[in-house]
């Protein structure tokens, strides 16, 4: 994972659970750089999530393709375990990139 300038850790993963969702908040850069790293993380929370797991994207400064591959990916996995997946707080440019790539229309997004 790299760093930004003077910013907080580039796909940086910090964990809540609660009776109703466990919620990951996601900061700084998600590209192909820290995407595996993300993957791998969220794999890993998969498998002690609640039935719902939340995404916050609202400290994420940048998102590409491949951060989009590690969603797809997952949304999958959490469908075929059973939990749903929602987006939160996604910034306009994550939200653009989302309606674009059509992945708005299949992945939950909460505003």
């Amino acid at each position: 994972m790299r760093t930004g300038k003077g910013g907080p850790r580039a796909g940086a993963v910090a964990a809540g659970s609660c009776a109703a969702a466990t919620t990951i908040r996601l900061t700084g850069e998600i590209d192909i750089f820290t995407s595996h790293a993300l993957r791998e993380r969220l794999l890993r929370v998969l498998c002690y999530s609640t039935n719902l797991l939340v995404l916050d994207l609202s400290e994420v400064s940048f998102y590409d393709a491949s951060g989009l591959a590690v969603l797809v990916g997952i949304q999958r996995r959490a469908r075929a375990m059973g939990i749903t997946l929602a987006l939160a707080a996604p910034r306009p440019y994550v939200s653009k990139l989302l309606r674009i790539t059509g992945l708005g229309r299949s992945l939950r997004v909460l505003a």
